[in-house]
Order: C-alpha cells, then structure tokens, then sequence
C-alpha cells in the first residue's frame, strides 16, 4: 500500500497535495496528523501541518502492490490503470516492455493475469474476475481469433472435413467457440488434454 508524509499552511492544502501526489481521491486514504499546524504571529513562527496518508487496503490496491512488485522483479517499469466494477476488475499495464508483458501468444499474459486472480480473491467472499490488458492486446487478439474461426469454418463447410486447431488456453477456445456458435454449417467442441487441448471445427449432420 502507498504511504506518504505530506506538510502543508492549512489541513486542506497537505490533504489537497497529497492526494493529487498519490493519484487517490479522500475515499481511499486512511489519514493521520503527525504536526499540528499554527499560523503563528503576522505569518512569524507559522508551522506547517504534517499529515501521514495511507492507501486503504481494497481488492485493487492489493492487485496494484503485486503486480508492481511482481514487474519490478521482471527488471521492468509498468504503470497499471485499474478499473473496477462489483464483481469485474481491469487492469492495463502500460510501460516500453510489452512484448515481455505478453509472451508467446499472450503465455505470460495469461500467467501474470492468474497469479493476479488468486491474489486479489484470497480470503474473499465474493469472486472477482479480473482481466489484465496491454496495448489492447486482448481485443486484437479476439479479432485475430474469430477471423481465424471464421476462415476454418468455411473450409470444413466446402470440404466436409473437420479442422483441428492449435492448441489454446480455456479463454482463447471460448472465444471460438463462440463465434461459431450460430453458424448454419459447422460445430465445434474441444478435444485433449490440458495444455494441449484444441477446438475442433466439425460439419453439422443434417
């Protein structure tokens, strides 16, 4: 969690300035006066007040704490921009190491998004879903994904062979499976084990 000591003329212009440091709205910070300010004698001996912030401990600070620890470890300098709904948390990692960021076909992507899932719901209640971004990457990846569905779904329909795809993690075959759902001629269900468990594009029988 963030921490920061904060001086200032008045209360609200320490609070004021240590927000807009620590990028937090009044909600999110616990904090404590360490000096009482005066104003002193004509401005003579004025004292500035000392205040202490401290990020409170929520799902996305601890999302925030780990990834950045996580990242610093990689000998990498990322920045997250966290949005969070009730039951939904995105993250976008921004910084000059993306392709790092999203390994082989989005592995450490995948990996970093894991570990970060099981960090944010341990000792939850309620399960978060929590999705990690960079570059848009996911979106492009979806559009690569269903254009890629849709091109194989015309070869079964004209050959009547079924295609069997590369293997792909739980979230990328739901994707597949989903843009073919509704189509006339095909269907398709998964086959094999993890992790080389594959979507398999089959002709419908009449």
């Amino acid at each position: 969690m963030k921490t920061l000591e904060i001086t200032g003329k008045t209360y609200e212009e320490a609070l004021m300035n240590g927000l807009a440091q620590m990028g937090l709205q009044s909600s999110q910070v616990e904090v404590q006066t360490l000096e009482e300010g005066t104003k002193g004698f004509l401005g003579i001996g004025a004292k500035p007040y000392k205040l202490l912030l401290t990020e409170k401990d929520t799902t996305a600070s601890r999302a925030e704490d780990f990834l950045k620890n996580l990242t610093e470890l990689m000998g990498l300098s990322v920045t997250f921009d966290i949005s969070q709904e009730e039951d939904s948390m995105l993250i976008n990692m921004n910084g000059d190491s993306q392709g790092i960021l999203i390994g082989h076909r989005g592995e450490t992507l995948d990996a970093l998004q894991y570990l970060t899932s099981l960090q944010v719901n341990k000792d939850s209640k309620d399960y978060i879903r929590v999705t990690l971004d960079t570059e848009g990457y996911r979106a492009k990846r979806e559009q690569t994904l269903i254009a890629l569905a849709n091109r194989m779904a015309s070869k079964v329909a004209k050959t009547g062979r079924r295609m069997v795809l590369e293997p792909m993690n739980p979230y990328e075959r739901r994707i597949l499976h989903s843009a073919l759902q509704d189509n006339p001629y095909v269907t398709t269900h998964s086959e094999g084990e993890e992790p080389n468990r594959r979507v398999v594009i089959t002709l419908k029988k009449d």
